[in-house]
């Protein structure tokens, strides 16, 4: 999200650190500044807030509070006009529990008009296009503070009644942005009596739209599920700022300090008559507390920090607390859900104190001859496979047909896989089609990993060649292996030992060409007692870096004092695919070397 410099100094009296320094300050406590742009007499900072900060950061407001902890700087109090009208004919029902709180109010015989300049070059500044003194005062809050917003044109509603209800099969809404989303039972929706007004947390409709015409409105401040939002946003295929504050969670409290901001501001830019907020929360968020002692910390941290130094902390980030005997009772803000267990608080302290702080030095391990279970079973039966000859291989979790569907997934590859012989099979299929790279007469390959059922998880062995596929359970496997299983249960140690040091040694990775291969046959006959040697050392000279695999001998005879050597040459690029146009040279210049000896080419 991009961040106005001069937007964030208004949270503060004291003159901000030049934006160097802050960008410094944010990346090394706090997130990542992926970019610094300097335009006019403001400086734009573009972040990359976390998904577990989301909730909170994705704000002006939650920045300004990050940097108030890391620069040590005090933050002014907003005061916002608070409108405590007692009469309203707003009626608000809430027909599902996914829409977790839902505030309404309605601003009577507002003037639309054009935004004032600080209001438009704010939004500006961080890439929004200014409309109307309505839109861009909601586009301004929630960019201020997180909360999204919206108002709609009362007078385009059959009645000041707003129902949040599932929609219908078969109802469509048109969005502000002209497209049109057919509706279901799945997605929640905003309405009137009659028909949809907006889909909920993600995009109004066309058919409450506030024009220039528009004279009384119904300001929306609401708080949705974020997996209803998140799910919904890709199944209609719309993703907007709104969605992005949704789906990662945003506290329901939040929503009564953005109805006050919004409503003053409205009340500032086009007047009107403001009514009583109808508040609909059926559910409360509770007060959450964390307990965390200074020994608590320092024991995870490795570190010597004083309690001084901790409640220093929770003083910068604005904490209420209570301490006895170095040990706090921390008040965690509602806005701060990221907050859960004890060691959430252990990583605010490193990160507000500085990673720096901490000594560089590696932990005592303890020795540990315990064996893992699981690990011995699976090393074991690898072990195994592996002196029988088989080669193993790792296959696609994701398969194109299963028993537990992926919503997050690739289209052609949605379901989790329920068993291991699927991908075993293709493996060997590709790896045949490719034995004259592979250098070898056969395919013998075997994966262990885990299948997935509708209500369980098991880890298979699966093993097998063109002939055919076994697979079983782990323990199934191991259950036909007894003798050898004890002897290895009884060796364990020093089998890991000689597993990961005398095998360490593999050589060089070099990744497979996507692109194919082109193999030839040549045989030649040389005169008896002559080294088929003499014949590689040609191939390997003349092949060009397109020779990719050793020569390979796959026939010879011996006829009239001559000996017939029939090699396999395998040629392949890793930019490019190559062609007959390509390798008939190179073959014509073996060739031709060969004939130069006074050998034979059949």
């Amino acid at each position: 999200m991009k961040f106005s410099y001069n937007w964030l100094q208004n949270y503060f009296e004291e003159k901000l650190p030049v934006p160097e320094k802050i960008s410094e300050g944010i990346i090394f406590h706090s997130f990542e500044v992926e970019e610094i742009e300097k335009k006019g007499d403001d400086t734009i900072f573009d972040i990359k807030v976390l998904p577990d900060r989301a909730h909170d950061c994705l704000s002006h407001w939650g920045i300004a509070k990050e940097i108030s902890a890391i620069f040590d700087l005090q933050m002014k109090n907003k005061d916002y006009k608070v409108f405590d009208p007692k009469t309203t004919t707003l009626k608000i029902e809430v027909e599902d529990p996914k829409c977790l709180r839902y505030m309404g109010r309605i601003v009577r015989n507002i003037k639309i008009g054009e935004s004032p300049e600080w209001l438009k070059e704010s939004l500006k500044s961080i890439g929004q296009r200014p409309i109307n003194n309505i839109v861009d005062a909601a586009n301004f809050v929630m960019f201020d503070l997180g909360q999204p917003i919206h108002s709609f044109d009362l007078d385009k509603l059959k009645s000041p009644i707003i129902k949040v209800r599932n929609g219908k099969v078969g109802e469509k809404l048109t969005t502000l942005d002209k497209k049109e989303v057919i509706l279901d039972e799945s997605i929640l929706v905003i309405a009137d009596e009659i028909e949809p007004l907006a889909i909920a947390g993600i995009k109004g409709g066309t058919k409450a739209e506030v024009d220039n015409n528009t004279k009384n409105i119904i300001i929306e401040v609401a708080n949705f599920n974020p997996t209803t939002t998140r799910k919904t946003s890709k199944k209609i295929g719309i993703n907007t700022d709104a969605v992005k504050r949704y789906e990662n969670e945003i506290s329901p409290e939040l929503c009564s300090i953005v109805m006050n901001a919004i409503t003053d501001l409205i009340y500032s830019l086009a007047g009107g008559e403001v009514e009583d907020v109808v508040d609909m929360y059926p559910k409360k968020v509770e007060e959450k507390n964390i307990s965390i002692s200074v020994n608590y910390i320092n024991k995870r941290l490795g570190s010597d920090f004083s309690k001084k130094e901790i409640e220093s902390v929770w003083k910068k980030l604005n904490f209420k607390y209570k301490e006895t005997n170095e040990k706090f009772e921390i008040e965690i803000p509602f806005l701060r859900i990221d907050l859960v267990e004890p060691y959430d608080l252990v990583e605010e302290v490193i990160r507000i104190l500085g990673y720096e702080r901490l000594e560089e030095k590696l932990p005592k391990l303890e020795p540990n001859n315990k064996v893992n279970e699981l690990f011995y079973k699976m090393l074991f039966i690898r072990n195994k496979l592996l002196e029988d000859g088989y080669s193993e291989v790792m296959t696609y979790t994701f398969q194109d047909k299963g028993d537990i569907e992926v919503l997050a997934s690739a289209s052609d590859k949605k379901f989790l896989r329920n068993n291991l012989t699927d991908g075993l099979k293709e493996s060997i299929k590709l790896n045949l089609l490719n034995l004259p790279l592979l250098d070898t007469e056969e395919v013998k390959v075997f994966e262990i990993g885990t299948v997935f059922s509708k209500n369980s998880e098991e880890i298979h062995v699966a093993y097998g060649d063109k002939k055919g596929i076994k697979e079983m359970i782990l323990d199934k496997f191991l259950a036909t292996t007894e003798k050898e299983k004890e002897f290895l249960k009884d060796h364990f140690i020093e089998f890991i030992g000689f597993y990961s040091e005398e095998r360490g040694d593999v050589g060089e990775f070099k990744p497979w060409s996507v692109y194919p291969f082109i193999s030839r046959d040549i045989a030649v006959w040389i005169p008896e007692g002559v080294a088929p040697e003499k014949l590689v050392d040609i191939y390997k000279d003349f092949g060009t870096e397109l020779l990719v695999r050793e020569p390979k001998l796959f026939d010879s005879f011996t006829k009239n004092g001559k000996t017939s050597y029939a090699y396999r040459l395998v040629f392949q690029s890793g930019e490019r695919t190559l062609t007959d146009e390509e390798i008939n040279p190179i073959m014509e210049n073996i060739t031709e070397k060969i004939t130069s000896l006074g050998f034979e080419v059949r």
